[in-house]
């Protein structure tokens, strides 16, 4: 019964995580042609899951090697113990906020929303390399969560597998969902940019990184929760404002 109950909390736990994952697979796979979409987000999660066993078997057998610290400036204005662990997180952070405010100034350069991004379609196998290794890096926290709840292999790689069977049955949906309604994307994206914010205040908390004697502390996961939260909220508010906007003005004309 322990084991029903820890598998049960690893899973709510992966399916949690994997909630800022999505978008960033539906983001990623927007780049290759239409018709090989689906295909891509699939594949990709597919290996990532695989990928993600593998780390975990690595994680359980050598973790004092990623959390020990390899590397620790003191240079006055800037200290910390740099990790393998929380520079993996670091590095995740900064690349998810540069992909977030990449296609926010994108989508506000477009002078036709229907061309999309015809002009810059990614290759599949670089799609796929991409959704993996961002894959990995959102899975590392998660991987090292379950850990601490239980040191049963067997338990942690059946819970992996059954949020990756879950991200691939949700992550067509999801795209869909997106493509319907544009509007949401640019919820999506700052929804990304907000989680890169979250990675980089955990990577530096992690590393115990100090400018100018300032320590950097990680957002926590109600305050992360709680601002999205307040983003959805704000943004079906603007989405029936505008509707009501928009219904006026017809009236009157």
């Amino acid at each position: 019964m322990e084991h029903v109950l820890t598998l049960g909390m690893l899973i709510f736990l992966q399916a949690v995580l994997g909630f800022d994952n999505l978008l960033y697979i539906s983001l990623e796979s927007k780049r290759v042609a239409e018709d090989r979409q689906s295909f891509v987000r699939r594949t990709g999660i597919g290996l990532a899951i695989a990928l993600r066993i593998i780390l975990l078997f690595v994680l359980v057998k050598a973790i004092s090697m990623f959390q020990d610290p390899f590397f620790s400036p003191n240079w006055g204005f800037f200290e910390g113990e740099i990790s393998i662990h929380s520079l993996i997180v670091l590095i995740g952070g900064v690349f998810i906020i540069y992909t977030a405010l990449k296609e926010i100034v994108h989508m506000l350069s477009l002078h036709d929303l229907d061309q999309s991004t015809e002009g810059e379609e990614s290759s599949v196998g670089k799609a796929i390399t991409w959704i993996v290794t961002m894959n990995l890096i959102f899975s590392v926290d998660s991987i090292l969560s379950a850990i601490a709840l239980t040191d049963n292999f067997t338990i942690m790689a059946i819970a992996i597998l059954v949020s990756g069977g879950l991200m691939i049955a949700l992550a067509d949906r999801v795209s869909v969902f997106l493509e319907k309604n544009r509007l949401y994307e640019v919820l999506g994206l700052f929804i990304l940019f907000i989680v890169g914010i979250m990675l980089v205040t955990e990577g530096g908390h992690l590393a115990h990184l100090k400018f100018f004697g300032y320590s950097i502390e990680a957002m926590s996961k109600s305050t992360f929760y709680f601002v999205i939260i307040i983003l959805v909220l704000v943004d079906m508010a603007q989405s029936r404002y505008q509707k009501k906007l928009t219904s006026q003005a017809k009236s009157t004309t």
